[in-house]
């Protein structure tokens, strides 16, 4: 690439030594925008950043990137190269450690030589992991919520799916559909629905819908004709349509493949020989107990795994890997 672009938020003030520095890393259709602050909207883990909340940004001078790739600021495929075209199916192909070595590059140039902490959950965590193997020598503290060292065969199963749903879209145009009056929304939609069953949990999706109708609808399952649809067929629906609206469907392929590639043993003799990087690495692994994404045991093994064995702490949920 020529040039590229990263969007980012901050919160709070950096020290004079610049020891207070959090990054947080966020998640697959994150953003930069993880805290309101001066903003009029909400971030998406308002809760957690802020005055006197858990990363107080009082204290702590808080940073947020949009991964390279992506679509709310930062450098991606709906993004025009020089001559004002969109890179489209031009765009190259990213991995999790291109993007925390961009991202490393960028806390150069704002000043900040060591972070307190690196955090993130899901795909966040992946990134928030590889950026400490990438750069142990800046990384006081980290913390991995529900994800894991490398992708599983499974968790790249339910990806290979939500690709291919974007790709068979009769609108996708390979990649190239920024000109049209369509957009894959379909093939978005439906990938978006996998994907969020698998952040979600059985029990959850049963306690609040269970095989109920949609109030003045009643689903007969028949092969022709209309029929009314259960509440978790609306839910998912819903969840389709609000993802369309706001994310580009070939920033959600390749973050996507990106987080399909994620191994943190690239480049490295053993994922072993990758984790002994963190040797002066406090490291906090936090898995979900009902999380059927990324599942507790991998946490276990990830912990397992760094220089020093830590145990695992667990937010005790039942609504799944979103639980985070």
């Amino acid at each position: 690439m020529p040039q590229v672009e990263l969007a980012y938020e901050t919160w709070g003030k950096l020290s004079a030594d610049g020891s207070n520095a959090v990054l947080v890393m966020h998640a697959l259709t994150g953003d930069a925008h993880v805290a309101q602050g001066h903003s009029s909207l909400p971030g998406w883990w308002d809760g957690f950043i802020g005055p006197g909340a858990t990363i107080d940004s009082t204290k702590y001078f808080v940073l947020a990137v949009n991964m390279v790739g992506g679509c709310n600021g930062s450098t991606g495929p709906s993004s025009p190269d020089a001559h004002g075209v969109p890179y489209g199916s031009r765009f190259p192909f990213v991995t999790i450690k291109d993007s925390v070595r961009l991202e490393a590059r960028l806390a150069a140039q704002l000043g900040i030589n060591s972070w307190h902490a690196v955090i993130g959950g899901s795909m966040g965590g992946a990134r928030a992991l590889e950026y400490a193997v990438e750069f142990p020598e800046q990384v006081k503290n980290l913390v991995v919520m529900a994800s894991s060292a490398q992708a599983t065969a499974e968790q790249i199963a339910f990806a290979q799916v939500q690709t291919q749903s974007i790709r068979l879209d009769a609108n996708f145009a390979g990649g190239d559909y920024y000109a049209n009056e369509a957009r894959p929304h379909a093939g978005l939609g439906l990938a978006r629905r996998l994907a969020h069953i698998t952040y979600r949990s059985e029990a959850e999706l049963e306690a609040r819908f269970g095989r109920t109708a949609q109030p003045g609808e009643a689903p007969t399952g028949k092969l022709s004709g209309p029929r009314g649809r259960y509440q978790v067929e609306s839910y998912l629906d819903h969840q389709a349509t609000k993802l369309a609206n706001r994310f580009d469907a070939n920033s959600y392929l390749l973050l996507t493949e990106a987080l399909m590639s994620h191994d943190v043993a690239r480049g490295h003799d053993s994922l072993c020989s990758a984790l002994a990087r963190l040797e002066n690495v406090n490291v906090l692994v936090v898995a979900v107990s009902s999380d059927r994404l990324y599942f507790p045991e991998q946490s276990h093994k990830l912990a397992a795994a760094l220089p020093t064995p830590v145990p695992v702490h667990f937010i005790d949920s039942p609504i799944g890997h979103d639980a985070f």
